[in-house]
């Protein structure tokens, strides 16, 4: 499959770019810094500017899926340029033609009690709830879209480095917590989740999570 991955050298996006390699994906790793893409034989990176909407429709043509793992995590308004470079995102894919958008999208937006979500409950950590909050709204964009076909994969709580054992769960909008009451699961489980995805569509035009 030819997959394009924007963030392809973030926290999450680096995951994915080596889960979807390992299972033999061609792979457009789309970044602001291409020379920091391990590349290979069936991966190739591009310089990304995700906010030019026109440019970034041109480089996702003729993909077969586009996994976003977009985060504006090192700007100064998190907030307000995670969701300029979702809608942006949006609509490229939509001009591109693409079958499938997958994006990587917050626990924040997750209930941990009925119509309580995480990201509204006291100890959600401040410095992470723009971030959050940008994932809720971009969830709430693509509800609203009526022909793109898309797919929001919410990780659990705490998403740290870890092994990929391949057993964990899938919910779908409650944060899942295991017998300890925890909320994890490990950037490879995660990655093994999204591209399982990719292969096997199951949640399509939905959100749905991972966790142990």
């Amino acid at each position: 499959m030819k997959v394009a991955i924007i963030g392809a050298t973030g926290f999450v996006g680096s995951a994915l770019l080596k889960e979807a390699a390992a299972r033999g994906h061609e792979i457009t790793a789309l970044v602001s810094r291409p020379n920091k893409v391990p590349v290979s034989g069936k991966v190739t990176a591009q310089q990304v500017d995700v906010l030019s909407q026109d440019a970034l429709a041109s480089q996702l043509k003729g993909h077969d899926a586009v996994i976003s793992a977009f985060s504006g995590h090192a700007q100064a308004d998190v907030l307000g340029y995670y969701v300029k470079g979702v809608q942006s995102i949006i609509s490229a894919a939509k001009a591109a033609g693409v079958p499938r958008l997958l994006v990587v999208g917050g626990a924040g937006g997750l209930e941990v009690a009925p119509g309580v979500q995480l990201i509204d409950t006291p100890q959600f950590p401040a410095e992470w709830k723009g971030t959050a909050e940008g994932a809720r709204q971009a969830l709430k964009l693509l509800c609203g879209e009526q022909d793109l076909d898309w797919t929001v994969l919410a990780p659990s709580a705490h998403l740290e480095p870890g092994e990929r054992t391949g057993k964990f769960r899938l919910g779908n909008d409650q944060l899942l917590v295991d017998e300890k009451g925890e909320s994890r699961i490990s950037l490879s489980d995660y990655a093994a989740a999204m591209i399982d995805e990719l292969e096997k569509p199951a949640h399509s035009r939905a959100r749905f999570t991972v966790g142990y």
